[in-house]
């Protein structure tokens, strides 16, 4: 039935597509390999204004369960988001259409987001100086360690 719906061109754009996919696929499973370059050091930010206190922190077993689940979904999250990457690096160069059973378009987006260069042009003209910027947030990150024998918690070598 697809082979009635479309024109030969089409059918060897959808095998290319696949072909593609599965190229894409494997790079991303060739990137999952340990790639045996030594870790750039890691940089800390200070911690925000509302974290706990001492006496207000959850029980250990809470805090570990809470950074395993954070950690697990966050690896999904990367991986979904690569395979997102790849399937739209070839979607993005297809025109509007039927392709099987998929119907690929574009919709008109509702975001806005401020001009830079609009903005530094008139900041420029009018003489105010450097465009104010304001830094992100710091990023959330949790990785597993080994606990030192004798020691039940983080908290009890800074205490």
């Amino acid at each position: 039935m697809f082979h009635l719906l479309t024109s030969p061109r089409t059918a060897r754009t959808v095998r290319a597509m696949i072909g593609s996919l599965v190229e894409s696929a494997a790079d991303t499973l060739r990137s999952l390999a340990p790639a045996g370059q030594a870790d750039a050091e890691v940089v800390e930010a200070p911690d925000p204004a509302d974290v706990l206190d001492a006496d207000e922190l959850p029980p250990v077993e809470q805090i570990e369960t809470a950074a395993r689940e954070y950690e697990r979904a966050a690896d999904q999250a990367r991986r979904a988001d690569r395979g997102k990457r790849a399937a739209k690096k070839i979607l993005d160069k297809l025109p509007a259409g039927l392709y099987g059973t998929w119907r690929v378009f574009r919709t008109p987006s509702s975001r806005q987001t401020p001009d830079l260069a609009a903005i530094t042009a008139t900041y420029k003209k009018l003489g105010l100086g450097p465009v104010p910027m304001k830094e992100c947030a710091p990023s959330l990150k949790v990785e597993r360690v080994e606990v030192l024998a004798g020691i039940e918690t983080l908290t009890a070598v800074a205490a």
